[in-house]
């Protein structure tokens, strides 16, 4: 079985990651893994849920905060995010990790925006957010249940045996401490940024800057999750 298979090719949204039975001949070396598909299969699972949990919401709220005003701008991207876990309840989809953060923030946010009525509030909160979900992300290691193990599905689906399997489990706590630390230095430079800057240009330069550390970050855990599944021997296969 090659690392990409026919089928995920054929049907991306019908794969998982699995162990791979065929060992290789002694003396022999297994191939590299292709990264140039896996990171095309990741994307296209992935980058949907980024786009529809952040970038949607970042220009939502650019666009009616400068046409109609902040407080409708908060209830635009606090409906928006609702009606996107509403569509998947009625549809019986999987709703993604992801997306489930976003909403959960936003609950919060909103209510704090709109009830103090001041803008400075609302993007403060935020911060206060995403050092405590910094918190639980170690809280989590500590725990034994790393939150990226339940994250992780939303990008990249697991069988059963190779979520358990002790280098994966050392995977997911290694990277939930990675995204710990991305989620401090991303309240830092977003605090810093609110301090600075007018309203509208700080949702535009955080949404950059947010955007770029994250992007860094999904590099770095490609990366780290390639090199796992190659110890591993884990290959994509239809699900």
């Amino acid at each position: 079985m090659s690392f990409v298979g026919e089928a995920m090719v054929a049907r991306p949204s019908r794969w998982m990651l699995v162990a791979d039975d065929a060992r290789p001949e002694p003396g022999t070396t297994r191939p590299p893994l292709a990264k140039g598909p896996i990171l095309s299969a990741v994307a296209r699972r992935g980058l949907p849920n980024i786009v529809e949990a952040t970038l949607i919401p970042s220009a939502l709220f650019i666009v009616l905060a400068a046409t109609t005003g902040t407080a409708i701008a908060m209830v635009a991207v606090f409906a928006w995010s609702f009606a996107a876990i509403a569509r998947r309840v009625v549809r019986r989809a999987p709703i993604p990790g992801l997306l489930v953060l976003a909403t959960v923030g936003l609950i919060v946010r909103t209510a704090v925006g709109l009830l103090s009525g001041s803008t400075f509030a609302y993007f403060l909160q935020p911060i206060a957010t995403t050092v405590a979900l910094a918190a639980v992300f170690l809280g989590s290691v500590l725990v034994g249940r790393p939150v990226i193990a339940r994250l992780a599905h939303d990008f990249c689906p697991l069988d059963g045996e190779v979520a358990c399997r002790p280098a994966v489990v050392e995977l997911f706590a290694g990277l939930t401490v990675l995204w710990a630390g991305v989620h401090l230095l991303t309240a830092a430079a977003t605090l810093g940024m609110l301090m600075t800057m007018p309203v509208t240009t700080f949702v535009a330069v955080k949404t950059v800057t947010c955007l770029a550390i994250t992007v860094g970050a999904i590099a770095v855990t490609i990366l780290w999750a390639l090199r796992t599944a190659h110890r591993e021997h884990l290959v994509f296969a239809a699900s």
